[in-house]
């Protein structure tokens, strides 16, 4: 078996991998982007929302979770493996937090 024919397809891959990363100007874009969602997030604190508040936090939570897996960790560009991976977990996380936000809405209610 030859190492060369698996070098040359790693390379190859390698190569096509490397096409698809964004250029420095999307970087700063997508950095001016999530700094307007991070002052939205603050901007909650300072201003009633009233029961939207706290669905906005979330949806805001999860974007900023997307943008950031998905560009600065690359999880756009790799593999549909890692992403699922990491968007299960995000699942995962909004159950937990929802399931603990109701117990604390549930016993403050008693």
């Amino acid at each position: 078996m030859s190492t060369s024919g698996t070098q040359a397809a790693e390379a190859v891959e390698h190569d096509a991998h490397e096409g698809h990363h964004p250029t420095p100007a999307e970087y700063v874009r997508i950095a001016l982007i999530l700094a307007a969602l991070t002052a939205l997030e603050v901007s909650t604190y300072y201003f009633d929302f009233g029961s939207a508040g706290i669905p906005l936090l979330i949806a805001l939570m999860i974007v900023k979770f997307v943008m950031v897996a998905g560009f600065f960790m690359h999880l756009r560009y790799d593999t549909k493996l890692f992403s699922r991976f990491m968007y299960t977990g995000l699942g995962f996380a909004i159950v937990l937090y929802t399931a603990t936000l109701l117990i604390f809405v549930v016993d403050a209610n008693q």
